[in-house]
């Protein structure tokens, strides 16, 4: 799979992330575990943070890059919007 290019709109980062589904087999999942996927990898993203700042909030846990997880909470986030169709097409029903 070809990677996404520095500056790719929502629109490419949604379809890059459902081809990315599609050939994991992870494209048959609902929107509410889409959803806590995403709360998931947003709160590795936070302790990713507070590990980089000194204050780990388990300073055993696994050594966590902040950048690898603020890419995967991205993705999450971009896997819910598609699902809900925003922004696809430049327009949002919200």
């Amino acid at each position: 799979m070809e990677l996404l290019s520095p500056g790719a709109s929502l629109p490419n980062i949604q379809n890059y992330v459902r081809r990315m589904e599609a050939e994991r087999g992870l494209d048959h999942q609902d929107l509410a575990s889409q959803c806590l996927k995403l709360g998931e990898e947003v709160g590795e993203l936070y302790r990713a943070v507070r590990k980089l700042q000194g204050n780990p909030q388990d300073p055993s846990g696994r050594i966590t890059d902040v950048g690898d997880e603020a890419v995967d909470a991205q993705a999450f986030e971009a896997a819910v919007a598609a699902m809900i169709d925003s922004g696809a097409d430049g327009s949002s029903p919200w």
